[in-house]
C-alpha cells in the first residue's frame, strides 16, 4: 500500500509536469508554424521586375551580374519561407490534419507546395488538406497541364497559400496560375526569350532545385549545367535519374534513391544517356532557381558533388573530380 502511494506521488510530483509541458510545446509549435505560414503566405507581387540575365547559349559565354544580388535581396529573399525551413517543414508535415487546420481557422485552409515538388505530390498534398475525392484531383491535373508548353512539371508555384477550405480545383489551379504569371511569366520579358527559352529555363530550374542546397549553390551548379551544355557535354545528374525512375509505376517513391544501374535507365529524361536537356522540367521550381539557371555563377568546373554535411566540391577535371571524392568519402563512383 505504501509502495502505490509512492508510485502515486511520483507521478503527480514528475508525471502530471511533464505532461503540461509537451502539451504546452505542442502548442508552442503549432502557433509559431501557423504565424510564420500566414505571415509567409503568397501575395500579389507588387512590383515587377524583370529578371536579369547573364548567360549566353548562342556565343556560349556567362557574364556576371552585378545586380544579381540586389535583385535576390530586393525580390526574392524577403519572401523566400524556405529561409524558415524548419517551421515551414513543420507546416508541411501537419497541413493534412484537420486539428491543426481547424486551429488556423474554421474556415480557411494552409497548403504548402515545397519547390523541387512534382505536380503529382503536390496534387496529393492539396487534395488531402481540401478533402478532394479522385475526381476533383484529376480535374487540378488537367488545370495545372493545361499551361501554354502542355508541360506537367514546372508550372505550380511553390509557396505556403491560405485559401477556403471549399476551395475547388479551378480556385485552386487560377491561384496558383496567377501566382506563376506574377512571379515567372510577367519577368520573363521577350528579349530574355529570344535569348533563352522558358520551357529551357524552366528545366534547367527544376534540375538545379533537385540538386542545389542555397541560392549561392543553386547559382554555382548552374555555371557547371550551363559549361556541360555548351560543350554538349552529357549533364549526368541523379536528379533526373531519380524522376526516371519515379515513373516506373511499381515504384513507390516520388524520388527514389539512384543506384548504378539506374544509368542505364531507357528514358528521354536519362540524362546519362541522352545528351542535353530532358524534354520538359522534372519538378516545380521556385524563382530563386530560375533566377540562378540565367544567371549561373563563372565557373571552369563540369564536375561537383556535395559531402553528406552538404558541403560543395566542384572540379574542372574528371580525374581531379575522383581525387576529392576519394579524399571526402574514400572511393568514388
Amino acid at each position: 500500500m505504501l509502495y502505490g502511494s509512492i508510485i502515486v506521488r511520483r507521478i503527480t510530483q514528475f508525471g502530471v509536469p511533464a505532461i503540461c509541458a509537451g502539451i504546452v510545446a505542442v502548442i508552442v509549435v503549432i502557433t509559431i508554424s501557423l504565424q510564420i505560414s500566414y505571415r509567409y503566405a503568397v501575395t500579389p507581387t507588387a512590383t515587377v521586375e524583370s529578371f536579369p540575365i547573364g548567360v549566353d547559349p548562342r556565343n556560349k559565354t556567362i557574364t556576371e551580374q552585378i545586380i544579381i544580388d540586389e535583385f535576390y535581396r530586393d525580390y526574392l529573399a524577403a519572401n523566400d519561407f524556405q529561409s524558415h525551413s524548419w517551421w515551414s517543414r513543420v507546416t508541411a508535415t501537419l497541413q493534412t490534419h484537420t486539428a491543426f487546420q481547424q486551429l488556423a481557422s474554421a474556415v480557411s485552409r494552409i497548403i504548402v507546395i515545397w519547390p523541387g515538388e512534382r505536380t503529382e505530390q503536390a496534387t496529393e498534398n492539396i487534395g488531402d488538406v481540401l478533402r478532394w475525392n479522385t475526381a476533383q484531383r484529376a480535374e487540378f491535373t488537367t488545370l495545372m497541364s493545361g499551361n501554354k508548353l502542355s508541360f506537367v512539371q514546372g508550372f505550380v508555384a511553390p509557396g505556403q497559400y491560405v485559401t477556403h477550405r471549399n476551395a475547388t480545383p479551378k480556385d485552386i489551379a487560377s491561384q496558383l496560375q496567377t501566382t506563376f504569371k506574377e512571379s515567372v511569366t510577367d519577368r520573363y520579358t521577350a528579349e530574355i526569350e529570344r535569348v533563352i527559352p522558358l520551357a529551357d529555363t524552366l528545366t534547367i530550374a527544376s534540375l538545379i532545385e533537385r540538386e542545389a542546397s542555397d541560392f549561392e549553390n543553386m547559382r554555382e551548379i548552374s555555371g557547371v549545367i550551363w559549361n556541360r551544355l555548351f560543350i554538349d557535354m552529357k549533364l549526368q545528374l541523379d536528379a533526373s535519374l531519380q524522376y526516371a525512375k519515379a515513373e516506373n509505376p511499381y515504384e513507390p517513391d516520388w524520388w527514389p534513391a539512384v543506384r548504378p544501374a539506374d544509368k542505364f535507365i531507357d528514358s528521354d529524361f536519362n540524362t546519362y544517356q541522352n545528351t542535353g536537356l530532358p524534354p520538359e522540367p522534372i519538378a516545380n521550381p521556385s524563382v530563386e532557381s530560375i533566377v540562378a539557371a540565367l544567371n549561373p555563377t563563372v565557373t571552369s568546373c563540369l564536375f561537383y558533388f556535395h559531402s553528406r554535411t552538404q558541403e560543395y566540391y566542384c572540379s574542372e577535371t574528371y580525374k581531379e573530380h575522383v581525387s576529392k571524392l576519394r579524399e571526402v568519402y574514400g572511393q568514388s563512383d
